[in-house]
């Protein structure tokens, strides 16, 4: 191993205040304090509002019932987001290969962050590919192990690395250069469906969401157009479909994000080619239908599953994923917003989905439920793709009304 769409908001206050000084706030937050909350001001985890069968838009104004806070910025296109045990996260940034440290030490400015180590010896960046998802093991605290999914000249791999020793590094010129120990090659490489997306689920097994054009999403022995599940060494994991096969479902174009919720049932986020973007709810050894099918159902063919959820592309180009409670929460890039979709205890939507964040930081990437219960979410402007502002790019932190702002 190596070293080292949109529902009636309700309008209720925020209940305690931003986390950090430098919040970005909307116009019901009337103040911010640095620091941690106090035990009386910390809250309970973010309330989402509550769908509705009728619509509204927040095109980018009125969003007065959440509150973000700029964590961190002047990232350079950040992708992956993990969280470690002491409550900090590790980014990776697709186009240095550097592993980043955000938090939980915080200055002035924000979460203090400091890069572990280079990868660029390993990675060859290039279109959407890079150092991309990053997975922390469940057993950090004993191992310092994590697993990034990264690109090379010929394919894109996932592989792990300890991190052990990386932290007292002074300088970025003394920044450790690793490589890491392969465990998974050959997955398709393609210069804008590369995926990359990792995620330990319940189950313990490491979850990869991969790209490819029609002819790997097709065939079975192709790692590109799938969802992949294997164990911490990269061999298939115990129950799949084919027990000789890392492969958990397939028939996928370009999986980024990979979430769960309390029922353990698996979701994805998916784009799609002709203008309609999926959210899937994942069975293993289904077809998803790329290239034969994609988008609004119900699909000609029973043998193709359905999405749970499609948007217009314009609104959309989704990422990451993640679930709090009911809520699933989606990071878009062109549709530069996070859709939330309410969700029944039996998995189905409930409501229409909503909008946050309309315009207000440009393209999301990730969006991560932190430990204390807010969400945190990068913005990818400098991607070549966006729009970047004076500190892009940023990590954000989010919370709803009648939440609060958790505890650091």
């Amino acid at each position: 191993m190596a070293t080292l769409d949109r529902v009636t908001r309700a309008r209720r206050r925020p209940t305690a205040r931003a986390l950090l000084a430098g919040a970005v706030v909307f116009p019901l937050l009337t103040a911010c304090a640095f620091g941690p909350p106090t035990e009386e001001e910390a809250g309970s985890p973010p309330r989402f509002p509550t769908p509705s069968a009728s619509a509204t838009t927040g095109a980018g104004g009125g969003d007065d019932d959440q509150a973000a806070t700029v964590l961190a910025r002047g990232l350079d296109a950040p992708w992956g987001m993990a969280f470690l045990p002491d409550g900090g996260a590790l980014v990776t940034e697709r186009d240095s290969a550097r592993i980043l440290k955000v938090g939980p030490e915080s200055d002035r400015t924000g979460l203090r962050v400091r890069a572990l180590a280079d990868l660029s010896d390993a990675v060859e960046p290039g279109g959407e590919g890079g150092l991309l998802g990053i997975a922390v093991s469940p057993e950090f605290a004993d191992d310092d192990t994590v697993f990034v999914y990264y690109t090379t000249p010929s394919d894109n791999r996932i592989g792990r690395l300890t991190l052990a020793g990386t932290e007292a590094t002074p300088t970025p010129g003394d920044l450790p250069k690793l490589a890491p120990e392969p465990i998974v090659t050959g997955i398709p490489r393609d210069g804008f469906h590369s995926g990359g997306r990792l995620a330990f689920g319940p189950d313990g097994f490491l979850y990869a969401g991969t790209g490819g054009d029609g002819e790997a999403a097709r065939d079975p022995k192709n790692l590109g157009g799938a969802i992949l599940r294997i164990t911490r060494d990269g061999a298939p994991a115990e129950g799949n479909p084919d027990p000789a096969s890392p492969v958990w479902s397939r028939g996928h174009r370009n999986v980024q994000g990979l979430a769960w919720d309390a029922g353990k049932r698996m979701y994805a986020t998916e784009y799609g080619q002709d203008g309609t973007d999926e959210l899937n709810v994942i069975e293993p050894g289904k077809d998803y239908g790329w290239p034969a099918v994609q988008g609004t159902p119900p699909s000609p063919d029973p043998k193709y599953r359905d999405p749970l959820v499609t948007w217009p592309a314009d609104e959309a180009s989704c990422s990451g994923l993640a679930v709090v409670e009911t809520t699933l929460v989606t990071a878009c890039l062109r549709g530069q917003r996070l859709w939330l979709v309410e969700t029944t205890e039996q998995g189905t939507v409930f409501g229409r989905p909503s909008e946050v964040l309309t315009g207000q930081f440009g393209r999301l990437r990730t969006v991560v439920a932190a430990p204390d219960g807010s969400l945190w979410v990068s913005t990818s402007n400098t991607d070549g793709r966006g729009k970047p502002a004076a500190d892009d790019d940023r990590i954000l932190r989010l919370v709803f009304p009648g939440g609060g702002a958790g505890k650091s």
